[in-house]
């Protein structure tokens, strides 16, 4: 409850931020046209944000009969979280990696990597799909779809007040200050990221936490964790955009350095840790289960 009542505050911030971005950079116009691109976004976001992101990635719908034992694992999921079946894509990437996508349980998906399969054992894969799995169970897909599609507006208003400041001239009709605006331009971005990364952040951990339940075996995702960031260092995703990187359960597109401050993603070493503990003090779930 902390964690949705958490997430529905950042979300509030953010459109907040989007809707003042507007009225700084073109004032009571500006904040119209923000509310009017809010709305649009929103229902973008909610009706078709899935189809393009599996599109972008070149996902392929397949059947039990094509992967038998991935729609067993995806069934066997589903229903110990009450949730309906969902529809299963493969990538054709081979840097391991894996999301999930929909506006709601009975429209989700989830999407592995051909490279995922080859390098992770049966039980591994169970525990990554249990995540994901645990992001549609939370709603975390259409969340952080929209969250996603906000910040990015945002920056967007601020490259454009930018341009205009350089080019157009200001508008001082309503007593806005240069440096004001100036400060807006640069920092509206960096707040509405701030405020992203904080919401795929603790999705982050809420999904491990459900998998670890779903599957009874914290261990096993820990290893998956473990392997996917090793191969996520080596070996690069060559479609889609970093724009979409907080769908993936590891960054496909991750940076060392200062820019790891930036990254979507908690620490994959602190993702591990806590899975650890959970096995350590027990948890309330499902005893462990193979995936076969």
């Amino acid at each position: 409850m902390f964690n949705r009542l958490k997430t529905a505050g950042l979300l509030a911030l953010l459109t907040s931020l989007f809707l003042f971005a507007g009225h700084l950079f073109g004032g009571t116009l500006g904040l119209i046209i923000a509310v009017v691109l809010a709305l649009g976004m929103n229902f973008g976001a909610y009706w078709f944000s899935d189809r393009l992101i599996l599109r972008m990635y070149r996902a392929r719908e397949i059947t039990g009969a094509e992967s038998p034992e991935l729609f067993s694992m995806v069934r066997i999921l589903a229903a110990r979280a009450g949730l309906p079946m969902l529809k299963v894509y493969i990538i054709p990437e081979d840097a391991p990696n894996a999301f999930a996508t929909g506006r709601n349980p009975q429209n989700a998906a989830v999407a592995v990597t051909e490279g995922l399969l080859a390098a992770l054992d049966r039980d591994e894969v169970f525990g990554v799909l249990a995540h994901e799995i645990g992001h549609v169970g939370n709603r975390d897909t259409l969340i952080m779809t929209v969250a996603g599609a906000i910040g990015g507006a945002v920056g967007f208003i601020a490259e454009m007040a930018f341009w205009n400041s350089l080019f157009g001239g200001s508008d001082e009709e309503e007593g806005g200050s240069p440096i004001t605006g100036l400060l807006g331009i640069i920092l509206a971005p960096i707040a509405a990221t701030l405020i992203q990364l904080a919401i795929s952040r603790s999705r982050e951990f809420a999904a491990d936490q459900k998998a670890a339940e779903l599957t009874g075996d914290p261990l096993a995702l820990a290893s998956a964790l473990r392997k996917l960031e090793d191969w996520s260092q080596r070996v690069p995703m060559h479609s889609g955009d970093p724009a979409t990187s907080h769908l993936f359960i590891v960054n496909p597109f991750s940076k060392a350095g200062l820019a790891a401050l930036f990254s979507t993603h908690p620490a994959t070493r602190l993702r591990i840790e806590r899975l650890e503990a959970m096995n350590t003090r027990g948890l309330r779930g499902f005893k462990p289960v193979s995936a076969n």
